[in-house]
Order: C-alpha cells, then structure tokens, then sequence
C-alpha cells in the first residue's frame, strides 16, 4: 500500500486509490474532490507528498496526513453541497480548501471557499499551490474563493455565514466566533484539546433553529491553534 509502506505513488490518483482501497475514504463526492487536486502541489517536497503522515510546511506549520483531510472532508460532506460555502481556520498549503472548494462548485455551482492562515508567509505559497494545481479560475473568483492572513479563531466574519467549518489545528477550547459564523443548519469540526494532552476531533452541528450539538467523532493529534484574546464558546 502506498500509505503506509515505503513505496510511494507515482500520481495522485494512485494516491486515492490507495486511500480508497485503505478504507480512508468512502464517499464517492469526497474521493471526486481529492482526485481533482494534486496534493504534490501543495507540499514542500512533492517526493512524499503521497504519504499517509503530516508533514512541515515550515515555520512550525503542518499539512496534516491524508486520512484526516479524507476523514474531515467526509463528516463535512452533507454542508459541502455544491452552491454551499465553506471556511478552513489553518489553510496553510491551501490543500483542504481547494479540496473543499472542489466540492460546493461540483457542477459550474457558485460556492465558496475560503481559508484564513494565521502565519503571513504561507498565505502567497499557499495561492501559488492552487495556480500551479491550474486553479487559477478559482484565484479570478474572489467573491467566491480566497485565502487570506488573519487568526482563524476568530474566524472570517465578513464572509459569514458558512455551511461548513474546518479547523485544522488543535484549541484549548471552541472558539465563539466560529460558532457564531455557522449557517443554521451548519457544522463545524475542530480538534480540541491541549498541546501535550489528550486532543479530540468534535463535531459541533448547528440546527436551523440555532441549537448547538456536539459530539466526539474520534481522537487526534495536532499542532496547536493560535487563539489570542479569542472568545470561547464553552
């Protein structure tokens, strides 16, 4: 398998191949979303860019593993509808956001995408990832597609209200404004817990009449989310 042995695929649909053959991805929208973008554009060094673990993206930045956007992006699926509109807190790359972006545009749909990335220098990388992934219609679409600097914790406020939130790094706490952000219905996933502790993945759903659920999906380990002066949800 091309995962988790030292062999490495050659292209990235060998890449969803093995995801898919691994069981790491089963919805047919979500394997659609990551074959139409090369994870190799997207990485430092396109050489593992196929290999099932994160990986640095430099100043102390992740990409995460492959089955955790897989798993992110199928517990998203059902608030990733072609014409819906999504945020990524922690683009980095831009990979999961393009990823997402593929998914609410299925179809010529007008969907958004849009990631916020709290470390400046990766924001024009992470634009030049999509370009080179020959994205550049979704770069001309900035009503619709953007990737910007600021803290995710406080979310994106001027693009709200969004069917879907990802957050890819791990917060103390749920942030408030992220919660506020959240279409009704809207769903969020979020790793939560402390840097050197237990971290689990939550799902926080957000019912039309703007009640809040929330439930363990799993537990993880990732890089710490920056949240300064953030408003916690709980």
């Amino acid at each position: 398998m091309c995962l988790k042995s030292a062999m490495r695929c050659s292209t990235n649909d060998q890449f969803v191949d093995s995801l898919v053959r691994a069981g790491l991805c089963k919805n047919k929208r979500v394997e659609s979303a990551l074959r139409s973008v090369d994870r190799s554009k997207f990485v430092r060094d396109p050489e593992t860019a196929y290999l099932d673990r994160p990986q640095s993206i430099g100043h102390g930045v992740t990409i995460s593993a492959p089955h955790m956007h897989a798993v992110c992006l199928e517990i998203l699926e059902p608030f990733l509808k072609p014409g819906m509109r999504a945020l990524d807190c922690g683009s980095g790359s831009g990979y999961l956001t393009a990823a997402m972006m593929a998914m609410v545009s299925e179809g010529g749909s007008p969907g958004g995408a849009f990631g916020i990335e709290c470390v400046e220098a990766l924001v024009p990388w992470s634009i030049q990832n999509v370009a080179n992934d020959n994205k550049i219609q979704w770069l001309e679409d900035t009503e619709n597609f953007d990737l910007v600097h600021g803290d995710g914790s406080k979310g994106l406020a001027n693009r709200a209200p969004f069917d879907s939130i990802h957050v890819g790094a791990a917060a103390p706490h749920i942030p408030k404004p992220l919660i506020d952000q959240l279409a009704s219905p809207g769903r969020l996933v979020i790793p939560v817990g402390p840097q050197h502790g237990a971290q689990e993945l939550i799902i926080v759903d957000k019912a039309s009449d703007r009640s809040i659920t929330k439930r363990r999906a799993m537990d993880v380990r990732y890089v710490p989310f920056h949240m300064q002066g953030t408003e916690v949800y709980e």
